[in-house]
């Protein structure tokens, strides 16, 4: 078609994202909250080696079911990707949590963006692969993964190096410009999937995959509030609410191109996306309606610490 997306959504697109995310980086950032090294592993343990592996294991015992396998895979791909760059900031913000904990794993994950992109290309590949004797093109993956990501990254890095004042003082709209992108990207690559007359999406698969999201984020969410305040963690409250949303939210900005890299071809890629689609504004509703009763939590654990913590006056005989 006229778009050209084979040029334009391929190449120029995708590029042009991470040119961006180089470009309206702050790596000043990252030194905010370097020494929560324990809250930081906890993180990316639990977002890259956890998360992808019990969707897969999930994912064995759905896969005798009905439900389109396409969808399934698009599901484990969302348990592949990396943290989100801003909802995950924005919601500990809004609680009140720690928040330079948050931004720095956002920050850190934009700033290893590279390294963040071929570890969930890796997991995406391996986890779709197992069990399946299909060859699967890894220098062709990661060879665009390298000139369609690390490139275009490192040169916003080296730009914004010489225009910080100018970014700092006119502040684009780095996340709208992204936005705009995406959204060509998610557009483009839903019609080159419905322009198959053979598309076959059935409503009960959609309906049960949208009901499996929202309980694997409500079973996640509580399963880290779980892990992160036992006795012995060591993590405050407000660490807490970071780790919620940090560990629990997928990156949609960062996924939709590199599913647009991996799966490059595959006529079944926008059923492959559509979880991501869900995953992303379930995440930020889920978390919008729960923010009122993570900061209540918060507010109340904080003042019975702060009064356990208070030495007790001598009584007077």
């Amino acid at each position: 078609g006229p778009l050209k997306p084979e040029i334009t959504i391929t190449y120029i697109a995708v590029s042009a994202i991470f040119f961006n995310s180089g470009l309206s980086l702050k790596t000043e950032e990252l030194t905010s909250a370097l020494m929560h090294v324990k809250l930081h592993l906890f993180v990316q343990i639990f977002t890259l080696v956890f998360f992808p592996t019990a969707i897969w294991l999930f994912l064995q015992l759905l896969s005798i079911t009905p439900i389109n396998e396409w969808l399934l895979k698009g599901l484990q791909t969302v348990g592949c990707m990396p943290p989100p760059v801003s909802s995950a900031v924005i919601l500990t913000k809004a609680v009140g949590g720690n928040e330079a904990a948050a931004i720095f794993n956002s920050a850190f994950g934009s700033f290893l963006v590279s390294n963040a992109v071929f570890i969930a290309s890796a997991l995406i590949v391996l986890f779709l692969t197992l069990g399946s004797s299909s060859s699967v093109p890894f220098t062709s993956i990661f060879s665009q993964l390298f000139m369609t990501v690390v490139v275009p990254l490192i040169i916003g890095q080296i730009v914004r190096r010489y225009i910080k004042d100018w970014l700092e003082r006119k502040k684009p709209p780095f996340g709208a410009i992204s936005s705009c992108v995406l959204l060509m990207i998610i557009y483009t690559t839903f019609c080159d999937t419905f322009a198959n007359p053979n598309i076959d999406l059935d409503k009960f698969s959609l309906i049960i995959i949208v009901f499996i999201i929202f309980s694997v984020q409500m079973s996640f969410m509580f399963l880290t509030f779980l892990f992160s305040t036992r006795n012995n963690s060591s993590f405050t409250p407000a660490d807490t609410v970071a780790i919620i949303f940090c560990s629990t939210h997928k990156s949609l900005t960062l996924g939709i191109p590199m599913l647009k890299i991996v799966f490059a071809g595959y006529e079944h890629l926008s059923l492959i996306s559509v979880p991501l689609l869900i995953y992303h504004p379930a995440q930020i509703l889920l978390g919008s309606l729960l923010v009122p009763t993570i900061k209540s939590w918060m507010v109340s654990r904080q003042k019975a610490l702060k009064l356990t913590r208070q030495p007790k006056t001598p009584v007077k005989v």
